[in-house]
């Protein structure tokens, strides 16, 4: 509605200055929120104007309206309109300026240049409008502002005089490298020539311009290639090897980006180059090999393998890449279609059988691991709620402390680690993270003992669950070569394991942990400890999930992925 009657505003307000105060105390804030807020539960005021701010729309309002009604009355609270929005149009108010100066209206009381030049140093600091001047590239202007403000003409004289004998572009970069508008000066000195390209060169690597820059130039430029080879030094810099090797490929430098590409395991690209290059056959497969020693150490087993096999030509070593890394089916592929067949007596059956027995073994370690913390976390769990039965107890069903031994929360959490919380509070979230960790300790006794037990139980379940493909391979290259006792007790092993960490899931995460609301009762539950568990339960709070973040959540098991071998029941 005050947008639809802007005219009516100004012309009721009938003041200059009134408007001037109006608008300089506009603040970005919504009072039908703030100042008036809704009954809760009432309807929900969207606010007119989307995606932009309060204070803009109204300035910019104003100052259309009152230009269209009489701009040499409005003059001033013209230019208070652009001085007030929320990033501040000086250079806009100082051209306004300038035109009265150029040409000075005409009208019986309207304001001159000088008036407003006065009333523009009294809105804003005269170094900044100093400076927004300059960026306008006007220098009659610039000596209007600089006569009016206190400075000393030896200050700015001579940098002025010096700007004026400067040619155009390199002018305006001046300027704009000295108000530190760096991207308008990059695009001001690229049009000086190829005798300051030196000068873009060392702005760009300063001020990481690099994309920047190469929009600038013409792609087959002698200059666009130099500043690929610089923005690429920096991605190398920044650990964005695969990148830089793109780049420098794309601009004709393949021997840097092949060193880009090796350098960052990027082995499709590497070969790519290399063969565009090309590499005589000798180098290539030297290349490949060094590819897939780095990929084998990053455990990439498949991807070695067809570097081993297709360019240095080694079909034994890709084989045995293969192998290590459990990768059955396709070693035996290879085995095959290379007529090596020796190799499945001497390395493959070997390592299935070392397989199957480190991999029984894990499991049952891991069973072993995740049966002891689940006997431990209950006996914690049952020492927790009698120390919280016992206070409701003794303190009766008002006592504020006895929520500190619920299953909501550790016993010591509230107080041993209340200084410690907020220390953390002012670090990253990544600092924080891990001194939350560090807190989660399986000492016996310790204050949160129960839930670094359910993060390692956790943990178990996860990785465990992640072997489902991982087994059903093994199973299938132990069933071929005959090994069904050891495939079965592997199986078998798999299948306990799997079904000890899923029934245990309903126990380590009850129902209860994630209702703090659930009331206390039972036989050892007393008269005073259920009054206080019921009282609450009216509170309503939230779930203790949400309390406490260092309760982990249960974690989904795979149950649709098939893994075990019928032939093997």
């Amino acid at each position: 509605v005050f947008l639809e009657n802007i005219e009516t505003f100004i012309t009721q307000l009938n003041s200059i200055n009134h408007i001037n105060l109006f608008l300089t105390e506009l603040k970005e804030e919504d009072t039908s929120c703030t100042m008036y807020p809704r009954p809760e539960g009432g309807p929900s005021q969207t606010p007119s104007v989307s995606g932009q701010k309060k204070v803009d729309v109204v300035c910019d309002a104003l100052r259309k309206a009152m230009e269209s009604m009489n701009p040499n009355k409005f003059c001033l609270s013209i230019l208070t309109a652009y001085v007030k929005k929320t990033v501040p149009e000086l250079e806009v108010a100082l051209q306004k300026v300038h035109e009265l100066r150029e040409n000075p209206p005409a009208a019986a009381g309207a304001v001159s240049a000088e008036e407003a030049l006065k009333y523009l140093l009294f809105l804003v600091n005269v170094n900044d409008l100093y400076e927004h001047s300059l960026g306008t590239y006007d220098f009659d202007l610039v000596l209007m502002v600089a006569e009016k403000s206190q400075k000393d003409p030896k200050e700015y004289l001579p940098f002025l005089n010096m700007l004026k004998n400067l040619e155009p572009n390199y002018q305006r970069y001046t300027i704009d490298k000295h108000l530190k508008r760096y991207r308008k000066a990059l695009v001001h000195l690229s049009k000086t020539g190829e005798e300051h390209f030196t000068e873009v060169l060392q702005l760009v690597k300063e001020q990481k311009l690099f994309s920047e820059a190469l929009k600038l130039y013409t792609t087959d430029s002698p200059q666009y290639k130099r500043l690929s080879s610089a923005y690429a030094e920096h991605l190398v810099e920044q650990q964005q090897a695969e990148q830089a090797g793109l780049l420098l490929w794309r601009c004709g430098l393949p021997a840097r980006a092949l060193q880009a590409f090796t350098s960052c395991s990027s082995w499709r690209n590497a070969i790519c180059v290399a063969q565009q290059i090309p590499l005589p056959t000798d180098q290539l497969a030297l290349l490949a090999r060094d590819l897939a020693e780095r990929l084998t150490e990053q455990r990439r087993y498949s991807e070695a393998a067809l570097l081993l096999d297709q360019y240095a030509k080694d079909c034994e070593e890709a084989i045995l890449a293969l192998i290590t890394g459990a990768v059955w089916e396709e070693a035996l592929r290879l085995i095959y279609m290379h007529n090596r067949q020796d190799i499945t007596e001497t390395n493959l059956k070997p390592a299935l059988l070392e397989a199957v027995n480190s991999q029984t073994g894990f499991l049952e370690a891991q069973v072993a691991t995740f049966t002891r913390h689940r006997s431990r976390l209950a006996v914690v769990r049952e020492q927790k709620e009698k120390a919280r039965l016992d206070m409701l107890d003794e303190e009766g069903p008002d006592c504020p402390d006895a929520e500190l031994y619920s299953e909501a929360s550790s016993v010591m959490t509230a107080s041993k680690y209340s200084q410690s919380n907020s220390r953390i509070s002012s670090r990253s979230s990544k600092n924080r993270r891990k001194a939350e960790r560090k807190k989660l300790s399986l000492k016996e006794g310790s204050p949160m003992e129960d839930r670094a037990l359910m993060h390692a139980l956790s943990e178990i379940i996860s990785t465990v669950d992640k072997m489902r493909e991982e087994i059903h391979s093994l199973l299938k290259s132990l069933v071929l070569f005959q090994f069904d006792k050891q495939a079965e007790k592997l199986q078998l092993v798999y299948e306990e394991a799997l079904q000890t960490m899923e029934g245990a899931v309903p126990e380590v995460w009850p129902e209860a942990l994630l209702n703090s609301n659930t009331p206390v009762t039972g036989p050892n539950s007393t008269a005073n400890s259920i009054m206080a568990s019921f009282q609450q339960q009216q509170q309503q709070k939230p779930a203790a999930s949400q309390l406490d973040p260092e309760i982990p959540t249960a974690p989904k098991m795979k149950n649709g992925v098939k893994w075990k071998l019928t032939i093997l029941k």
